[in-house]
């Protein structure tokens, strides 16, 4: 909830109606109440009670934050600034084009407090920084209140405003962009709260989710990130993912690609744990060669024969997966130069694997420090230890 300004908007008062003047049967009430709270008083203190007046007590009063209507859902009430506001962002999370809020305030500047509160929701509330264009309004005066016929331009459609997702934590974006990834979709949204963090992390995280999902990953898409707004405790993140393929074709190579992972792991079920991880490695030397050059994908090596140390790892992580063998991508150096190779957990623990090593190495498991020996680096924290 954005935090209420101060503006003094409140009810009328109705100018120029009279003073309100109580009745006399309402002042002899009045006048009669101390007296018999007095004497409820010192009957509690003659009869013991007097702890149960010198206790603390709490006051609760919910607070709705529903917009008050006047009978149609387009023509809402506000009493404060706040409520105001709420009108406005009412208005946007229905889509509305247009829409009709009764002022009922004394104040005489009520073109400012609505250029506010406009200029609040466009550019501080999460949802009106990232779908609308601008709110424009027209204000009349009526006896008893000003009446605000506002138009909403937006930037966003319907269904790009509806098709946002709730995600807190890292493990739930992680989550929804992979979900994104192994669909194939062009963009994923999501109203993250309590974010605080960048646009370089929400890619990181996407490059991570890619790699989650070898079987899928069939060319790393361009990835896009913008926030709504830049800063808060609730967000809207918008993410847009440029695939170098139509779906069409990622949709035929995936389906293609689990086929032969089926096929291989129907070949490898007999074997368990460490001799079925060993065993798939060599498989997918037989079916291709490892060239620096060579695609990036599990289905390019399948496909064509041949692949990069990306392509290599992803082929055999998904393998792994097809296996229900616990494996992961790595992504680090050899002797200086960008390479990718694969930690598999074995009954000894983690170990590195490489697919694209010299023919006298490509069947052996490496803990960290054997690996680093051989001129592999990666960023610390990146993978699980093989010690």
């Amino acid at each position: 909830m954005t935090p209420a300004k101060t503006h003094p908007l409140g009810r009328n008062t109705g100018r120029g109606r009279g003073l309100f003047r109580p009745s006399a049967e309402k002042m002899g009430r009045c006048l009669r109440r101390p007296l018999l709270a007095s004497i409820v008083t010192l009957s509690l203190l003659l009869s013991g009670c007097a702890s149960l007046l010198e206790r603390d007590y709490t006051s609760v009063t919910p607070h709705n934050t529903a917009p008050a209507t006047e009978g149609d859902p387009s023509t809402l009430r506000a009493d404060s600034y706040q409520e105001l506001v709420n009108a406005l962002i009412y208005f946007i999370s229905g889509g509305m084009e247009e829409g009709t809020i009764r002022l009922y305030t004394d104040a005489e500047d009520v073109e400012t407090f609505l250029a506010d509160a406009c200029l609040e929701v466009v550019q501080e509330d999460p949802l009106g920084a990232y779908c609308v264009e601008f709110i424009k309004y027209h204000v009349n005066s009526v006896v008893t209140y000003f009446q605000a016929d506002v138009q909403i331009t937006y930037r966003r459609t319907r269904e790009q405003v509806s098709s946002i997702v709730q995600a807190t934590g890292v493990t739930a974006i992680r989550g929804e962009l992979s979900t994104a990834l192994t669909a194939f979709a062009p963009e994923r949204t999501l109203r993250i709260s309590y974010f605080e963090e960048g646009e370089e992390f929400i890619q990181t995280l996407a490059r991570q989710a890619y790699y989650d999902a070898p079987a899928f990953a069939l060319g790393m898409p361009e990835i896009s990130v913008s926030i709504y707004p830049n800063s808060g405790r609730q967000r809207i993140v918008e993410i847009l993912l440029d695939y170098p393929l139509d779906r069409s074709e990622l949709e035929s190579r995936q389906e293609e690609l689990t086929q032969s992972l089926e096929r291989l792991s129907h070949d490898l079920s007999g074997l368990s744990g460490q001799r079925q991880a060993l065993a798939a490695a060599h498989t997918l030397r037989q079916i291709g060669v490892f060239d620096p050059q060579g695609g990036d994908s599990a289905y390019d090596l399948f496909h064509s024969g041949s692949a990069s140390s990306e392509g290599f790892s992803l082929a055999y992580a998904a393998l792994c997966q097809q296996l229900e063998l616990t494996c992961q991508v790595a992504q680090g150096y050899l002797d200086g130069t960008p390479h990718f190779w694969n930690v598999v957990q074995t009954e000894q623990g983690w170990r590195h694997l490489d697919l694209t090593a010299s023919q006298e190495e490509n069947s052996a498991l490496y803990t960290d420090s054997q690996l680093l020996e051989l001129g592999y680096t990666w960023q610390e924290g990146s993978l699980p230890p093989c010690s």
